[in-house]
């Protein structure tokens, strides 16, 4: 889950990492009383769940109330990547002295958490992670020994005396640190990232900047995060998909997929392409066998207009074949179904779930590559 610049900066002001006083207005005349508030000089940013803002006009500095006000009239309303910008970020303008970056990111490989941090944040630091990733230090932090670890300390100290340099920044660079670490761990956090965390004078360093993305597994231990969800994430689809216990993510192709068991999805998806097929979606109906969800994750499906085809996979093992197999016939039976079905069904009762199938007139199959030749014929 991902949140905005200025729900971030709430928390990381909660977890005692210096932040800018802001306010988010949705109305352009609040955008001027707002930097009234604030001081007159302010930066007016667009809040949106895409990188890329700055480039694309999304930020704006403003040297009074009223250009503030003309700034936000531009950005609401504007397209970035495919999101319109719906709220502003109001915030005092910052005389910026050196721009750093500060992240935590969870390594799968090593099951660490990697502090990444350089002296060259900024816009470009993406580019600069392809460029010249070596100015880019990461250290690793078990999660086991944790960052307040005698060892883990001292070659802490090190990493960000080297990027830091003075000491009296190289000890507010360090609570920063474990600071964003107590937040990563405690909320449960994929990403943390100050981009720019800034000198705002010779002694002083400030979070200019903010992001958080969350693991969506874990939100059910933290209702607080879950009211900070923003519906522009996620599609009317994956809603749905979720109160049906599915799993759900919108894709570009014209095959849609049904499977279960999310390795067997990715796979599916991987040998679908292979064949020179497109996925539209990414779809697990999981280890369950009620029927209801199978008709459902055919009635979300359809709701795309370039499926022209579907692909159902399944290889039961708790998932019964032959309930699977009444799902399909309780979709034909309640929904008008324009597209292809191509049906592969191995494993649990396949025998009784073929024979339901057959006798309504479905060809069913056992070979997964057969299948999806087939499917991708029909595109």
């Amino acid at each position: 889950m991902k949140i905005h610049e200025y729900q971030a900066k709430e928390l990381f002001r909660e977890a005692g990492i210096p932040v800018q006083d802001q306010e988010v207005v949705s109305d352009p005349a609040r955008s001027a009383e707002a930097a009234r508030r604030l001081g007159g000089s302010v930066v007016v940013k667009a809040q949106v769940l895409v990188g890329g803002r700055g480039k694309a006009g999304g930020v704006k500095l403003a040297k009074s109330a009223e250009e503030a006000e003309k700034h936000a009239r531009a950005i609401l309303g504007m397209d970035i990547k495919g999101e319109t910008v719906e709220k502003v970020l109001i915030a005092p303008a910052a005389e910026i002295l050196k721009e750093y970056y500060i992240g935590l990111i969870m390594d799968r490989g090593s099951k660490k958490i990697i502090l990444m941090v350089t002296k060259e944040g900024g816009v470009d630091i993406e580019e600069l992670a392809v460029t010249d990733p070596d100015k880019i230090i990461k250290f690793p932090i078990d999660i086991i020994d944790g960052i307040d670890a005698p060892a883990v300390q001292r070659k802490l100290q090190q990493v960000l005396t080297d990027v830091f340099e003075k000491p009296v920044l190289v000890e507010q660079a360090t609570d920063t640190v474990r600071r964003l670490y107590r937040l990563f761990t405690e909320k449960d956090a994929s990403l943390v990232e100050i981009n720019p965390y800034a000198l705002v004078d010779a002694n002083t360093l400030s979070a200019l900047d903010a992001k958080i993305n969350f693991d969506d597994n874990a939100l059910y231990k933290h209702p607080d995060l879950e009211e900070l969800k923003n519906p522009e994430e996620y599609s009317q689809d994956e809603i749905d998909a979720k109160q049906y216990g599915l799993s759900f993510v919108s894709m570009d192709g014209e095959i849609g997929c049904i499977v279960n068991g999310a390795g067997l999805a990715m796979a599916t998806m991987d040998i679908v392409k292979l064949y020179g097929g497109n996925p539209a979606n990414f779809l697990d109906v999981g280890g369950s066998s009620n029927p209801e969800k199978v008709l459902q994750a055919i009635r979300i499906i359809l709701r795309n207009p370039r499926v022209k085809a579907i692909l159902i996979n399944i290889f039961g093992g708790i998932t019964r074949c032959d309930d699977i197999a009444r799902g399909i016939i309780m979709a034909t039976d309640q929904i008008e179904i324009k597209v292809p079905l191509v049906i592969r069904l191995v494993g649990t009762n396949q025998e009784e779930g073929r024979r339901l199938l057959e006798e309504k007139g479905f060809v069913v199959g056992s070979d997964l590559s057969e299948a999806v030749q087939s499917v991708v014929a029909q595109q």
